[in-house]
């Protein structure tokens, strides 16, 4: 039997020895941090301020923009720290704050992403009860109910890892990883695998039949409607869509790549895989929907026109 043993922090291994290459890193990673960082803010105080984007649709990206930078806030200051120190240890209360951070992140990311499909389908496929049926109270109280069901959740699963006894510290990774972590538990874990079951099934499965529900009666109505009409709604869901694929296909590989950690990969490729879907996502949002939605343009050039005109 394995002894388990008190430990108070933990060494995450995954940071290569990057020698004077870390300041380039260093420097990359803070310019990353800051462009996520004035996008997101800047797309939040445009729709906050423009009563014209206050919309269903631009409320669920309000909320997609702030759960951004709280997922960014949660990885990137650690990862500055890690990046430029040659001492990769975290203390276990971090840690535990850490991988709640990221992983109410992710939750909330793809439970908005849900949402939004399901307002696309109301929106294309009811257009004459649109109004009537996502009304701001509506979405308000939707957007509530993500967040919050997201923090109770994973609330319950880390207090559950909390009583877990470990025989080791060290975790192959440049954040702190959950799985990884019960993986290093010597004590009893079926009760928290049992729950992360459920809490994948939850926040995963359910919303990607809602998504493809309200995708499948989107296609039906495109098929059977004229060119204009085909054309609109592929410009007003295009953004969603490649947001949700690439989010869904980061979200797998670093899965893929946790779970088989027996497959020989380079440790750079492994590192880059672990950080893609949490790095990537924050400064893709912004910088797409930015681009691609007409109204968030307009709106933006008013207020950099009225901050010069200031």
């Amino acid at each position: 039997m394995v002894n388990a043993t008190r430990h108070v922090s933990i060494i995450l291994s995954g940071y290569m020895d990057l020698g004077h290459i870390r300041y380039f890193y260093f420097s990359v990673i803070t310019l990353l941090y800051l462009v996520i960082i004035f996008a997101n803010t800047l797309l939040i105080g445009v729709i906050f301020m423009d009563r014209t984007l206050h919309e269903p649709m631009y409320l669920f990206l309000c909320s997609l923009f702030v759960n951004e930078l709280y997922g960014s806030t949660a990885l990137f200051p650690a990862l500055l720290v890690n990046v430029i120190s040659n001492i990769h240890e975290v203390s276990l209360t971090f840690c535990f704050t850490q991988i709640f951070c990221l992983y109410t992140y992710v939750l909330i990311e793809y439970l908005n992403l849900a949402v939004m499909s399901y307002d696309r389908h109301m929106s294309i496929c009811h257009p004459l009860h649109y109004s009537h049926i996502m009304t701001s109270k509506k979405v308000c109280m939707l957007i509530a109910l993500v967040w919050l069901y997201c923090f109770i959740q994973f609330s319950i699963l880390v207090s559950l890892n909390l009583r877990l006894q470990l025989c080791g510290n060290v975790i192959e990774k440049v954040w702190c990883d959950n799985y990884m972590l019960v993986k290093l538990a010597c004590s009893f874990t079926p009760v928290n695998n049992i729950y992360g079951l459920y809490v994948t099934f939850t926040t995963a499965a359910l919303p990607l039949f809602l998504i493809l529900y309200s995708y499948g009666k989107i296609l039906k109505i495109c098929w059977n409607s004229n060119k204009e009409t085909k054309q609109k709604a592929l410009n007003t869901c295009a953004p969603h869509i490649v947001s949700l694929l690439n989010f869904s296909v980061g979200c797998f590989f670093e899965v893929f790549q946790s779970r088989f950690d027996n497959i020989k990969m380079p440790a750079f490729l492994r590192t880059f895989i672990s950080l893609y879907f949490l790095m990537c996502q924050p400064l893709l949002n912004p910088i797409m929907y930015g681009m691609r939605m007409t109204n968030i343009r307009k709106a933006c050039k008013k207020v950099v026109f009225a901050v010069k005109l200031f």
